[in-house]
């Protein structure tokens, strides 16, 4: 099925950022809301403790089960927000650089945040996400 996401690059802006600036998706798209995907195993435990790119790939596969189970899959993500406890440039970009090879060509616009703390005992990551999925017909 084709995705409902047009993404939309500026040539007004900089090229640097590696993701698109906008995206849309037209009227009567079913738009999915998810909350925030964080790096939890089945029992609850927080996975990969301490290690902020294992905890993005666990907030990824996290993401990735949600949208299934929503009917959506990645290239229907408009929008994400990539939360990292940490003050640390670096820490976001070993975080973001998980999350960018995820989406690979689907380069959704995207904000990188760092946090003071989120919301589980030894949670470094969590990515939010919004998704765009044309209905069958």
């Amino acid at each position: 099925m084709p995705s409902a996401v047009t993404l939309i690059r500026s040539a007004s802006l900089s090229d640097v950022a590696e993701y698109a600036y906008a995206a849309t998706a037209p009227a009567g798209a079913r738009m999915v809301h998810l909350a925030g995907a964080c790096p939890l195993n089945e029992d609850g435990s927080t996975a990969a403790v301490g290690d902020y790119a294992g905890q993005a790939a666990k907030s990824v596969e996290n993401l990735k089960t949600a949208l299934a189970d929503a009917g959506a899959a990645l290239t229907d993500v408009i929008s994400t927000r990539v939360l990292v406890a940490s003050s640390r440039q670096e820490d976001l970009v070993t975080a973001w650089q998980v999350v960018r090879d995820a989406f690979g060509a689907h380069d959704v616009p995207s904000t990188l945040m760092g946090v003071t703390v989120l919301g589980y005992y030894d949670q470094l990551v969590e990515i939010e996400a919004v998704a765009a999925v044309l209905e069958e017909e």
